[in-house]
């Protein structure tokens, strides 16, 4: 009976690792594969409601990079330092490995050169705020990594609102226009926007209440000289093991050049308390999404003209 329950035991100890590496070998992608299909059976076996939207994760699709005019310009870029065809991936490296390589061999941030006195800038390729659901999403997001607040959410006040706003403007394009003299949005500084309307923000470091100055304007054109534009990296094994990238760029527009160059990368796929174990706002990241902000980064290569130059233009 004694040597029974050994080889049960050993038995059940041999079961218990091979578990264990089975589980240590499943990828990113095989899991939010079976959740996605676990999902797919309850939503088809349980009488849900049209007006719940606990089944809406099903109905999203990986992100088309080319499917709109400002995507398919973005990756037509071509920039000086271009990722290599060839990611490095090596068979046999876990998501850590992975992510680690491309952090030390592709990432940063990459200045070819710099523009004093700069007005306003044009947002070429507006982020749309995501959804819960598409964070928790493997393929839906383009570019995770730069799908940050602060260029997903009151971009109006990231650039242009004082103290955080350095810029006079702001433009992008409209995401549709019925009259070729309603295709751009310009938001830009008026004192006397909004009468008695405040703004909380920081000043050396101290909370403040400033007057919010922010107004907009559809226009048929642009001013900008200089803008920015985004699109995401993919190739094989990125997404498989929960990575995903991306490159910032910034231009001089008039003459075709690029000024700037960040490129990231974050990893997910671990988080334990969600549906796909994927949850694209938290995760490392290289450089680092919550030191290394995206306006900060454009105020670097674009640096905002002074204020008190600005009040001394128009006073003349």
């Amino acid at each position: 009976m004694r040597t029974q329950f050994l080889v049960v035991a050993l038995a059940g100890s041999l079961m218990g690792l091979l578990t264990a590496n089975v589980s240590l070998a499943e990828t990113v992608a095989e899991r939010f594969e079976k959740a996605m299909k676990k999902k797919a059976e309850y939503c088809t076996t349980h009488n849900i409601q049209p007006n719940n939207r606990r089944c809406d994760i099903l109905k999203l699709k990986p992100a088309d990079p080319l499917a709109t005019e400002e995507g398919r310009f973005a990756h037509s870029i071509k920039i000086p330092n271009p990722v290599p065809e060839d990611s490095g991936y090596k068979p046999g490296m876990t998501p850590e490995q992975y992510f680690d390589h491309l952090c030390k061999t592709e990432a940063g941030e990459f200045i070819f050169k710099t523009v004093e006195n700069v007005e306003g800038l044009y947002m070429m390729r507006p982020r749309k705020r995501a959804t819960d659901y598409e964070l928790e999403h493997l393929y839906t997001l383009e570019d995770p990594y730069g799908h940050t607040t602060d260029e997903s959410y009151l971009v109006q006040d990231t650039y242009v609102q004082p103290s955080t706003g350095k810029y006079q403007f702001l433009e992008m394009p409209l995401s549709k226009s019925s009259s070729p003299d309603e295709r751009y949005r310009r938001y830009y500084r008026d004192e006397n926007a909004h009468p008695g309307r405040k703004y909380q923000t920081a000043i050396n470091g101290q909370g403040v209440f400033v007057p919010y100055i922010v107004a907009e304007a559809i226009v048929p054109d642009i001013k900008s000289r200089y803008g920015y534009t985004w699109r995401g990296i993919s190739r094989s094994h990125d997404r498989e093991l929960g990575i995903a990238g991306g490159e910032l760029m910034v231009l001089d527009l008039k003459m075709n050049e690029i000024l700037a160059v960040r490129r990231g990368y974050m990893r997910t796929g671990f988080v334990r308390n969600n549906l796909t174990g994927v949850w694209w706002m938290t995760g490392p990241s290289c450089p680092n999404r919550g030191t290394n902000l995206t306006f900060k980064f454009i105020q670097e290569v674009l640096k905002p003209l002074p204020s008190e130059v600005k009040e001394k233009k128009d006073g003349n």
